[in-house]
């Protein structure tokens, strides 16, 4: 009994301190599940799609991901990227490919900085925050189309090719995600603003004490996750090929979700890009399977909401065995 306990210990211990690994076992067994239910349907073509609807959801992800080491959360980042898209695509035909897309990306800027003086400086709940400018947002970008419904719009070619494209069987996004992942990685690992939000987010009082200026990490925190949901937004409309007011929206939740799935605890302190970018791959696998099913919307909505909480339950459960 002993030996039992101790052996179910140490797993414990390496599934923690090794945590990409159960994520990475789910996901398998989610894609033998999917194969087993429709035979053939895993192939090169399946792969690149799923990884190609998966990059989106990856990196508005991100968002949540680095606003989560502080213990927030941005849920503005989907109306950021509709804003941007929806501007770029609209501008583009009056003014030219990167002048519209320079000026899209505007409106992230400063709504980043936004929520950052809000949260850094004003001591508003991130919630609470993004939230509102979220909502202020989608006020203005109503108010805004009105004034565009007769110039039309245009998604740029070059975005199609990376939204849509494929090279030698590879979706062309990943030409953006790879540099992408990979600088989110550095920046978290390796870097002192990485460390920071790590900081904050494990003991904002301590932090403080210890001579860090939170209200500038945080600036530069909603800054950078308005930025990244601005590139988010310009490539989700690549792929979908037409701009709305809710382009992104379907993406806020489940950009929750991917981050909470691959690890990154809600209280701050604690997660990893790499797995949230593993949790936007069981989210999409999940979508296809629940489609395959050929369920209701909302009965897919239902089920999908509790497969997430029972996977998150499940996957806290093993990594925080002692």
């Amino acid at each position: 009994m002993t030996t039992t306990v101790s052996t179910g210990q140490r797993i414990g211990r390496f599934l923690r301190d090794n945590p990409l690994i159960p994520l990475i076992l789910l996901l398998l067994v989610l894609v033998a599940i999917l194969e087993i239910r429709q035979p053939g349907i895993v192939n090169e073509r399946w792969v690149g799609n799923t990884i190609k609807f998966a990059i989106p959801l990856a990196m508005l992800a991100a968002c949540q991901t680095l606003t989560m080491y502080t213990g927030g959360i941005d849920l503005s980042a989907s109306v950021v990227a509709t804003i941007v898209a929806f501007v770029m695509a609209t501008q583009v035909p009056v003014i030219g490919v990167v002048p519209g897309i320079l000026l899209a990306m505007v409106p992230a800027v400063l709504i980043g900085l936004l929520n950052g003086f809000g949260v850094g400086i004003c001591g508003v709940h991130p919630l609470i925050m993004t939230l509102g400018t979220g909502l202020i947002g989608t006020g203005f970008l109503q108010v805004y189309q009105r004034t565009v419904i007769a110039s039309g719009s245009v998604v740029p070619e070059s975005l199609q090719w990376l939204g849509t494209g494929r090279t030698f069987g590879a979706p062309n996004a990943l030409v953006l995600f790879i540099p992408f992942a990979i600088a989110i990685l550095f920046i978290q690992n390796r870097t002192g603003f990485g460390r920071l939000l790590y900081a904050l987010g494990s003991n904002e009082k301590a932090a403080r004490l210890s001579g860090v200026r939170s209200w500038q990490v945080y600036l530069a925190l909603y800054t950078l996750s308005g930025l990244i949901a601005g590139v988010t937004g310009l490539l989700y409309v690549g792929l979908i090929k037409a701009p709305s007011l809710s382009l992104v929206e379907p993406l806020m939740l489940p950009s929750v979700a991917a981050a909470v799935i691959g690890g990154t605890s809600i209280f701050g302190g604690r997660g990893s890009y790499s797995g949230t970018i593993i949790g936007a791959l069981i989210l999409t696998v999940l979508g296809t399977m629940l489609t395959l099913l050929q369920m209701p919307e909302g009965g897919r909505r239902i089920l999908f909401g509790a497969i997430i909480l029972a996977l998150t339950a499940i996957y806290l459960r093993i990594t925080d065995q002692d």
